[in-house]
This record gives structure tokens, sequence and C-alpha cells, in this order.
């Protein structure tokens, strides 16, 4: 970093005069030169007018531009199997997943995070979602937040990052310096960092060991980007807790097999899963779950094995939590052209 002397010389200032924050405090984020106009902040030419249209045309139009955003993560799916492989690697050895972000993506990532313990039954823990602001950004904007890159560290700092975890940091821009900071402090501490943006060409790339660049054009409302952009990060948080959690077992099938059984609808969710899953009757299945105190892995292990409750979950431990293997059913491993070992760029299979 350049000191103020530096930068005030460089701009033909005398020492004393005041250097402009957003120069000198993080200047490789905060160019003092203009920039190009985003992707996300350009003017959609497909959208003009809108406001001059009926009702009918205004909504096809914005579902037109939607239809666009599957097809823009569709492109990144080998750089999210990356990300994705990594972070069921890191759940796996006890680190966890925390998502960063700011505005719209600061509460989408608290939104996945907070929908992962009772969907797959795992700790709070595992994974986390930080918004700029703190938690009154969930509810009521706080702008300003976004554009404090020191708070971003602090903020992932009190989560005690380390090695094991991987950070997920989401901005539609790409530049947003809260999420930015928060990334380059998880890249101090070892961390695994992902960016996910949805520019090209943006200084999140130059942090984040993968990023996900999801194209999804200018938006309807110039700038807004809650809506394509906000939807295209929505999908791939799906994917990244979704797929990871499978990887890790508490999918079984297409199943949530380790749902947590809160509500009454959650228990007859659960026993249903264990009935169809087992092709058990109802009257063994409820007995079944009511032996393994309602933890439907080792119920269907019990059901499908025919061992007791504590067999079944000794077999589970032995397995590390893998129903397929506890069950004793491999998966398969789908394999890949040599071309896309190398488009991967590390020559892994996949499974």
């Amino acid at each position: 970093m350049r000191s103020c002397r530096r930068l005030a010389a460089d701009r033909r200032q005398a020492p004393s005069q005041a250097c402009p924050p957003a120069i000198y405090l993080h200047s490789s984020y905060n160019s003092p030169v203009k920039r190009r106009t985003t992707t996300t902040e350009g003017r959609n030419p497909r959208s003009r007018g809108l406001d001059l249209k009926s009702t009918q045309g205004m909504l096809r139009v914005i579902n037109r531009e939607d239809a666009r955003v599957s097809r823009a993560v569709a492109r990144e799916i080998p750089a999210i199997a990356r990300a994705v492989e990594r972070i069921a690697e890191a759940l796996r050895s006890g680190g966890r997943l925390i998502y960063v972000g700011a505005g719209t993506s600061g509460r989408l990532a608290v939104l996945d995070a907070s929908e992962c313990p009772p969907t797959f039954g795992v700790p709070a823990r595992m994974v986390q979602g930080v918004i700029a602001g703190g938690r009154r950004a969930l509810v009521r904007a706080v702008e300003g937040a976004e554009d404090d890159f020191s708070q971003g560290a602090r903020d992932v700092a009190q989560k005690k990052i380390s090695a094991k975890d991987v950070v997920v940091g989401l901005t539609a821009s790409g530049s947003t310096p809260y999420v930015l900071g928060a990334l380059r402090y998880a890249k101090k501490r070892g961390a695994t960092t992902v960016g996910v943006a949805c520019n090209s060409g943006t200084a999140i790339e130059r942090v984040a060991r993968i990023t996900l660049v999801l194209d999804v054009g200018p938006e309807v409302i110039a700038g807004s980007t809650r809506m394509k952009a906000g939807t295209a990060q929505k999908m791939v948080l799906n994917m990244l807790s979704t797929a990871a959690m499978v990887r890790l077992g508490y999918v079984y099938d297409n199943w949530m097999i380790n749902v947590a059984l809160t509500n009454k609808k959650l228990r007859r969710r659960g026993l249903r899963i264990l009935e169809e899953a087992s092709g058990a009757s109802v009257a063994a299945v409820a007995r079944a779950a009511r032996q393994a105190r309602h933890d439907l892995r080792a119920a269907l292990v019990m059901l499908k094995a025919g061992v007791s409750a504590p067999e079944a979950r000794k077999l589970l431990k032995a397995a590390h939590g893998d129903l397929r293997t506890a069950l004793g059913q491999r998966r398969s491993r789908k394999r890949i052209s040599k071309f896309e070992a190398r488009k991967r760029g590390d020559g892994k299979i996949p499974d």
C-alpha cells in the first residue's frame, strides 16, 4: 500500500494535503481512475420502454430475462463443481462453510445458511452467513455497510477462520469492498476462498481461489441486482449447499434422510421417507423410528440391513455418517474425458 505522501506526490499535491480515503485506504480495490460501467449496471436494450408496456407485457419481459439466468449458471457448472468438492472436503474434516455478502447477496447468504440445519439435520455452526450491517440489515437496507473493507475483515475474523474452512463471498458487481475485505482476511488465514460475481474481470477474481462468474447480463431495471443477479446467486447457493450435503451422505437417493423432525409435518414426512426408502410396512417403519429415537438414517439402516438400533449406529459411525457406505452400497464414479479433466485444472475424476 502506498503512503499518503507518495500518493500526494504522484498526483502533484502538496504533502500536507489530505488524501481522499477512497484512494489510499485500499487502493488496489478503490482505484482513483474512473471505472468502466459493469454489465449489471448497464441499460438493458430488451427492457426499454418498460413503463409504457401493459402489465402482461412487462411481466413477459421480466420472465424472458429470467430465462437467461439458468443458462448463465449452467455455463459455470465445472467451476461450481470444484467449489462443491472443496466444501464437502472441508465439512468432512470438521471445517465450516461461511457465506459473506452485502445487501441482497448477504440476505441470500444468510437464508441459505439458516435452511441447512432443518433440511439436512446439521449443526448451525456448519454453515453460516455473514451480512454487512449485521442482523438489522436482514430486514432494513444498510447500504453504506458494503463500502467498509475493514469491517468485512473484522466480521469474518470474529468467526475465527482457519485453513479448514471455506469462505464464499457473494457480490453481484464483483467489487464490493466489504466482501473483498472478508475474502482477503480469509485467504490470509489459509481458508479456501470462493467468489461469486455477475461481472467478469473484477477485483474478486484476484482474491478468490475459485471464482464463479454468472454472466446474466444487464438487469430489467438498470442496476437492480436483486433481480437476475440475485436469482443467479440463489441458484448457486442452492447448488453449493445441497450438493455438498449430498456428498456428505445427508441425502439418500433424493430423500432428505437427515431432515430435522421438529414439527408434525416433518415427522409425517420422515415416516413417509422411511416407508418409501425401505419398502417396509407402516408399523415396521414406526417401530424402527421409535427404537432409533427418530434418527432417520439409523432407522433406515435397521430396516434395510435387519440390525438393531445400536448396531445401525455403529455401522453409520464406521462409515463416517455416509448412509450408502453403511448399507454396503457403492456410489458409481463418473468418468470424465481428458479434455474435461484439463479444463477442471486438477485432473481429478469427480465422484
